[in-house]
């Protein structure tokens, strides 16, 4: 039930190619965890997995949109441990067209049900009264919110960092919901700056950031969102593929390419100073890619590599 202790490898990357700096750059390669079930959402189902197993539920629910690395998770989690799963999606659009998105595809080949909602009402996902109904629609389940993110996760997500991370000046991570933040946060050292690169337009994510931590190491930025949450455009999707050229690790598109893209222009403007070691963590999602490039192509955009 994803116990043990997962494979990871720290690999140091040179940002020769990127910019002259004596800063040292490295990967914590999360997203080799697990095929489908890897990096943040390893971290962030672990302990719901074992929680719900505990309490008796053999039926995960949990929310998304139509490309969301959680509910392809979720999917395969409840394929390879034996849980029935219902994914509650944002939007009406794909409910008959659930063949033309590889996220949700995927998902139904793992045996996730669907329930598509209008964007009105999944406004609600977190209200008492709409749980009720969904209680009554499917019956008794585990409910895991909206990216994974309660305290559970937390716990999960602050097995990230090991004894040998606490020697790096700066962590950094991309954002969603702020759940791998706030577990790298209270399992960071006090003297070390954690940086979040918020995929999405804002820095809402603060509020429910400091609801898990009280520490003040961190900050949040959206400066390298691209405009908001699964928005690209074709300097990022250039510098992914790049980085990729370069380094032979895939980045994806709607956290990781905007982290590194954002950690190598902090560099750039002296915002890290130089001979700072710098540790980002490569969080998975690399299932997005198929969904972009569909978007990608129909926009005649490069595709991304």
């Amino acid at each position: 039930m994803l116990e043990g202790k997962p494979s990871v490898i720290n690999q140091v990357i040179s940002l020769e190619p990127f910019l002259n700096t004596n800063c040292k750059l490295v990967i914590k390669r999360e997203d080799l965890i697990h095929p489908h079930i890897s990096g943040n959402k390893y971290r962030k189902l672990k302990y719901n997995l074992i929680n719900a197993k505990k309490e008796g539920f053999n039926t995960l629910l949990t929310f998304g949109g139509a490309y969301s690395n959680h509910i392809a998770a979720v999917a395969s989690v409840g394929k390879e441990f034996g849980f029935n799963t219902i994914g509650v999606i944002r939007g009406e659009e794909l409910i008959d067209k659930v063949e033309l998105n590889a996220t949700l595809l995927f998902a139904k080949k793992c045996g996730m049900k669907f329930l598509f909602i209008s964007r009105k009402d999944y406004q609600l996902k977190t209200e008492k009264a709409f749980i009720d109904i969904l209680k009554t629609k499917f019956g008794k389940f585990y409910l895991i919110p909206e990216g994974g993110t309660n305290q559970l996760a937390i716990k999960g997500c602050s097995e990230i960092l090991k004894k040998e991370d606490l020697n790096y000046d700066f962590i950094c991570a991309s954002v969603g919901t702020g759940g791998t933040l706030s577990g790298l946060i209270k399992s960071s050292k006090n003297s070390q700056n954690v940086i979040g690169f918020s995929a999405l337009k804002g820095t809402f994510q603060l509020s429910e950031i400091n609801k898990y931590t009280h520490k003040s190491n961190f900050k949040l930025l959206d400066d390298y969102c691209f405009g908001g949450y699964a928005k690209v455009n074709t300097q990022l999707i250039n510098f992914m593929n790049s980085f990729k050229e370069v380094t032979a690790i895939p980045l994806d598109p709607i956290y990781t390419g905007k982290m590194m893209f954002g950690i190598i222009d902090l560099i750039k403007k002296g915002l890290i100073k130089e001979k700072s070691s710098i540790l980002c963590i490569h969080t998975g999602g690399l299932q997005g890619i198929v969904g972009m490039n569909n978007i990608l192509k129909k926009k005649n955009l490069p595709l991304i590599k």
